[in-house]
């Protein structure tokens, strides 16, 4: 008899650990995924034509709440834990709901999971969601490309559509992001590498991507996720670890994976974290891959009008993700305020509405700035309807996407950005040299 399998997950990693061990492998009975941190995946189904020809009416994705019932219904066999950026202690919680229940609890490993590419393969991951994935994975396909390299850029599942649809999507150009119905969360991660010239899959099939992407690519770069760790074999792996969070490249979970794996770590935001925290960090690094090389980093913020912030009240809006989950306390937006001389930054906490208010009622640490949820039409209304609500001159954008391409701010706005900017010597150019390379990867 088949063993009952359910897959703990939050709309990603899920999906490919399924689709790389489970699918048509008789040995095994996917009975459900649960689904978290995402909104509005619940309740659906992975699709058959996705699971394969032994999931014929597909699989469901539960709440996570429903885990215990879930494994006394079908007599579960074991748990997969498949989802990222969380505390060891939290990994840990959900194994003893488990096994109290008498299931098995596994984290699926590298070996299964990391698919073999044809072609060199550059991956960049981080210690934390918010750390600078996508402006380090920006900078790396610049260099290549500079090279005269033909680059593809595949970036971690975020499937928060139509998952038969988003089998497999290819990114070219700013018309694509409507093409694919993205949500802001999408766009964000999408629309940069858009602006700057590279061409991006996604999707939730990795290993048809992977083919897709082989065939007009000479070199590919992941654009990993959260803390999540390559979904392929890498032949460079980049770890971008944070000081302003320092300590949790040991505490979260697979981050620490991603810290051990590294050739290359990259020290960001060396410029605006405590001196003791980059100290830390890189003893970190010392400690736990000694063979890592280090290299420092800043992402040095650009505003496109300091006189729209200026003396004025702003209302500042960060990347969603990273306040969230990601926990930090603050980004681009904040700093861009600060040095530019906001006489004050408005609390929109007040005026919150719908879908963000129940934002900051789960996300209690969030203060004194907007998370830019949009994870779907609702939410997306609800952001732009708590933007003009509240009470301020002036709105601060510091999100990775320009907000006013798909919102109606009726207040002065100004965009933040910021890039990957390395210091000193070996720098990402260096480590890419032989990536690409004749007879070489």
């Amino acid at each position: 008899m088949p063993k009952k399998v359910i897959i703990m997950g939050a709309a990603g990693r899920d999906f490919h650990n399924f689709n790389c061990v489970y699918r048509n492998n008789r040995s095994y009975e996917v009975v459900a995924f649960t689904a978290t941190q995402i909104p509005d995946i619940a309740g659906r189904k992975y699709p058959a034509v996705l699971a394969g020809k032994l999931y014929s009416k597909g699989i469901p994705i539960k709440p996570e709440e429903e885990l215990e019932k879930l494994i006394v219904k079908h007599d579960v066999d074991l748990v997969a834990f498949s989802y990222s950026d969380v505390k060891h202690e939290f990994v840990m919680h959900q194994a003893s709901r488990v096994q109290k229940m008498g299931a098995d609890f596994i984290l699926l490993g590298p070996k299964q999971t990391m698919l073999k590419s044809k072609k060199p393969v550059v991956a960049v991951c981080a210690v934390r969601t918010g750390s600078g994935k996508s402006q380090t994975t920006r900078r790396v396909c610049e260099i290549l490309r500079n090279r005269g390299l033909k680059v593809a850029a595949i970036r971690h599942p975020m499937p928060y559509g139509n998952l038969a649809k988003q089998a497999c999507q290819r990114f070219g150009e700013l018309a694509d992001l409507d093409l694919h119905k993205c949500t802001i969360e999408e766009r964000e991660e999408y629309e940069p590498h858009i602006m700057a010239g590279n061409i991006v899959y996604a999707g939730v099939d990795y290993g048809m991507i992977l083919a897709a992407a082989e065939k007009e690519a000479d070199v590919i770069v992941w654009d990993g996720g959260n803390n999540d760790t390559s979904f392929y074999q890498a032949d460079l792996y980049i770890t971008v670890a944070d000081p302003h969070r320092p300590g949790h490249e040991l505490r979260y979970y697979p981050g620490e994976t991603n810290l051990r794996l590294a050739d290359v770590v990259i020290l960001n935001k060396v410029m605006t974290a405590p001196p003791d925290g980059v100290l830390e960090v890189r003893q970190n690094v010392t400690d736990y891959n000694p063979g890592a090389l280090v290299i420092e980093a800043a992402s040095p913020i650009t505003v496109e009008d300091p006189s729209i912030i200026q003396g004025k009240r702003v209302l500042v809006i960060e990347d969603g993700p990273t306040l969230t989950h990601g926990e930090m306390l603050y980004g681009a937006g904040i700093v861009a305020a600060r040095n530019f001389g906001a006489a004050e930054i408005v609390d929109p906490k007040p005026y919150a509405k719908g879908t963000i208010a129940a934002t900051f009622e789960k996300y209690s640490h969030i203060a004194g700035l907007l998370p830019a949820m949009g994870y779907g039409d609702q939410q997306v209304a609800d952001l732009e309807a708590t933007i003009n609500a509240v009470p301020c001159d002036a709105v601060v954008i510091g999100t990775p996407i320009d907000l006013r391409r798909i919102l109606k701010i009726k207040k002065p706005s100004v965009r933040v950005t910021y890039e990957l900017q390395e210091i000193g010597k070996p720098d990402l150019t260096d480590v890419l040299a032989r990536i690409g390379k004749k007879g070489k990867k």
